[in-house]
């Protein structure tokens, strides 16, 4: 028996790198920050303090300025450093435009994957290091995302709903074309009545979604005349979330009326995208079930621009409904936040431009946020919403080291983050 215990040391000693030898230590690098907002649920600022990262996590923030001559060191003495920001509604393939009915046509899967990895490096260069994808090509956005992760291509850790559910004739089904194109360029995720959509939500999760993410009302950008109402059933949504939720899936949905986004939260339904009519029922629906809101208020500010330029490339059936949501968003925003609904950072990128993702937080300071506040949306609470609190959101021991930093204050003026000076996600530097 000694002989056997003998044996298995030296074999597990072989294994861990500690057999006979002294085994080489890991990589150290020491971030030297001026200021740092470690954990934005707390709002405290340090000053002077070093946070130590090795094999791409944090493992401890010490007073002071240490690490000389044990490691690299990264000099952000002159710096704010904060948490890597999150952005929780993407769509990281694709950027909207007057080319959109086009490049539906002629864009494969393959095509899609190549923008969304430029698009990728763009947004992890702006400081968001993770980002939730609200809608792809399921081959496209599942690629990108499992290529990001493998360490092929830079960009950000990526959740990925891959195609969003939309009932038959809604704003997911393709309009505006000759019925056999249409046809040939519907996706799988189109669904009508409660069985079919349950069937649909499996499959959806089987080929690879993170999350489910459905269209329960018309959406501004689909060129259909039928307006911005409830399109998906309260029976087809409820369906869509029992399966979702029995496989381990949240469900969230992308909604503007207010009938829809009660009906969605009565369903168990985790999260509501843009939100642009709630009203009163709605802030007791998102507080009595916990449910967050995405309030997208760079989509309805870009939309909204769009639609009031003369020579611009709206039909008049999306330029009608964009009149409609542009304004109308920050009011709902801030009926939201004054009500206490919680509220999860994310910008529609794709409509906006993608590396522009934090001007969302001008916006949310309108709709009545403190900077702090619009801060803690793209760290602490979207982490939260995502269900990734013991991994990202705040730079603490045992955390992805997601670390990014500006020169001023994002406490005092929150636009500053629209210039990112540094960024670190899972321990590697992409900016400097």
């Amino acid at each position: 028996m000694t002989q056997w215990r003998l044996v298995a040391a030296a074999v597990l000693g072989l294994l861990l790198g500690t057999g006979g030898a002294t085994a080489q230590a890991p990589a150290t690098t020491y971030i030297q920050a001026g200021r740092l907002l470690a954990d934005p649920a707390s709002g405290r600022v340090l000053s002077a303090h070093t946070i130590v990262v090795r094999d791409g996590r944090i493992v401890g923030i010490e007073e002071g300025y240490v690490g000389e001559g044990q490691g690299e060191v990264v000099d952000l003495r002159d710096s704010f450093v904060l948490p890597g920001l999150i952005d929780s509604h993407v769509h990281i393939c694709h950027e909207n435009g007057p080319n959109d009915r086009v490049r539906r046509t002629v864009q494969t899967a393959a095509d899609l994957a190549v923008d969304g990895a430029h698009y990728a490096r763009i947004t992890l260069e702006a400081g968001f290091t993770t980002v939730a994808d609200m809608g792809e090509e399921n081959d496209a956005i599942f690629a990108v995302r499992d290529g990001i992760a493998r360490g092929r291509i830079p960009g950000p850790r990526i959740v990925a709903a891959g195609n969003a559910l939309s009932p038959h004739g809604g704003p997911g089904d393709p309009a505006g074309y000759r019925p056999d194109v249409g046809h040939t360029l519907r996706r799988p995720s189109l669904c009508s009545g409660a069985d079919d959509c349950r069937r649909v939500v499996r499959e959806t999760i089987h080929r690879g979604a993170d999350h489910i993410k459905i269209t329960a009302t018309g959406s501004v950008l689909a060129d259909l005349a039928s307006g911005l109402g409830q399109q998906f059933t309260d029976e087809e949504m409820r369906a869509i979330v029992e399966a979702a939720h029995a496989l381990g899936r949240r469900v969230t949905a992308h909604a503007h009326d207010a009938a829809a986004i009660n009906a969605f939260l009565r369903a168990g339904g985790d999260s509501i995208e843009h939100g642009t009519n709630l009203d009163s029922e709605s802030v007791r629906l998102f507080r009595e079930r916990g449910a967050w809101l995405v309030p997208t208020l760079l989509a309805g500010e870009t939309v909204g621009r769009w639609a009031n330029d003369p020579n611009g490339f709206l039909s008049p059936a999306v330029r009608d409904k964009a009149l409609l949501v542009g304004p109308r968003m920050i009011e709902s925003a801030r009926l939201a936040h004054a009500g206490g609904v919680r509220i999860a950072f994310g910008t529609d990128s794709s409509v906006s431009r993608h590396g522009e993702n934090a001007r969302e937080f001008a916006l949310l300071v309108r709709a009545g946020l403190t900077p702090l506040e619009a801060i803690q949306t793209a760290t602490v609470n979207a982490a939260d919403h995502l269900g990734l609190s013991a991994l990202i959101g705040s730079i603490s021991p045992g955390k992805a080291a997601d670390i990014v930093a500006v020169r001023g204050d994002p406490t005092a003026d929150v636009t500053v983050l629209e210039r990112i000076s540094f960024v670190m996600r899972d321990g590697r530097v992409y900016r400097r």
